[in-house]
């Protein structure tokens, strides 16, 4: 795949994961009963809430700012993991509102995927200038 195609893809899946993070994030901190409601009755303690929408906010910063490899691997790892319990919280209890869990972990996937490629191909591009 082309250069700037996977660029596109790459910052348009990014910046979406980003805009659902972040909204989910100012959700949680701004509409704290409604979003306690919905955690208890997907059975998770709602002691959790505000520092996962802490969290969320770090792990976009550590995504978008790439100062870190380490922070950003974290980040994508703390996300589909996040997701991928979400995901079957909703199977679990039926509510049939697994749709943003799952388009957000295949935005998540696209997003690491496409930026393991661009670095792949920055890597081979430096190697090439070298030689």
């Amino acid at each position: 795949m082309k250069f700037n195609k996977m660029k596109l893809i790459y910052w348009t899946t990014t910046g979406l994961l980003s805009l659902i993070m972040l909204g989910s994030a100012s959700m949680y901190l701004l509409n704290y009963e409604e979003v306690a409601k919905n955690f208890s009755q997907l059975g998770f303690n709602p002691f959790i809430i505000y520092p996962l929408a802490v969290a969320k906010v770090l792990g976009i910063t550590a995504i978008l700012t790439r100062k870190s490899e380490l922070l950003k691997e974290w980040a994508y790892v703390g996300f589909f993991f996040n997701f991928l319990l979400a995901f079957s919280a909703h199977l679990n209890v039926a509510d049939g509102q697994f749709g943003v869990a799952l388009i957000s972990l295949i935005l998540l996937l696209t997003s690491y995927y496409s930026e393991r490629q661009l670095r792949i191909s920055n890597s081979l591009k430096l190697k090439q200038q070298i030689i």
